[in-house]
């Protein structure tokens, strides 16, 4: 359940819910320029507690009144189970453990080059990062990262035609350039017929 609503905030599917949580964490996070972590959580959590007590109180004098039923304001969220289950539980720490132990095997594999291609494109990578740290901080990169969450899936979904297209060209051209890459690094070769099963026989 908690995966759908997640999916649910990504693709704006309750605008006024997505709204408030995009801009929320965007607020947040541009207030870190400014505000330490501390400020700013204690600043937030402030700012929710005075407007829960402040409904929970606005409800409860109502019901004084006679104006009101009397029922909690937050009765729904309060009787959400989030609790997990000891099942439950076991599974999601097995795919944590398998999830770190894979990352680690493949972190090692990279900088103790097990495969020299695959070390080189990391080395490229983190060659351009250094370029990418020189013009942002952490902090610039994570809202972007945010505003790339909320955005980039729902443009997919409405273009999604045209982006696998893009795509799909580009990959053609990778795959070419890896295919001369590899036949020069083989001392050479003729170049593959790029028509399906090659070139055909001339029939007399």
């Amino acid at each position: 359940m908690a995966n759908i609503n997640v999916m649910d905030l990504i693709y704006w599917k309750d605008t006024e819910r997505t709204g408030m949580v995009f801009t929320g964490l965007v607020v947040g996070l541009l207030s870190l320029f400014q505000l330490s972590i501390i400020t700013v959580i204690s600043t937030i959590s402030l700012g929710v507690m005075c407007f829960t007590v402040s409904v929970c109180l606005y409800y409860k004098i109502l019901h004084v009144l006679s104006m009101g039923d009397g029922v909690h304001p937050f009765k729904a969220y309060l009787d959400l189970d989030i609790s997990f289950s000891g099942e439950l539980a076991d599974q999601y720490m097995q795919k944590a453990i398998v999830t770190v132990v894979s990352a680690a095997n493949s972190l090692k594999n990279l900088f103790l080059v097990g495969s020299l291609f695959d070390s080189l494109k990391l080395l490229a990578l983190m060659y351009l990062v250094t370029f990418l740290g020189n013009l942002c901080n952490g902090l610039t990169v994570l809202i972007i990262g945010v505003i790339a969450l909320f955005s980039l899936p729902l443009f997919y979904r409405q273009h999604q035609a045209k982006v696998d297209g893009f795509f799909a060209g580009i990959q053609a051209n990778i795959d070419n350039i890896k295919d001369i890459i590899h036949r020069i690094a083989q001392g050479g070769g003729p170049i593959p017929d790029p028509t399906p099963g090659g070139a055909k026989p001339k029939t007399q």
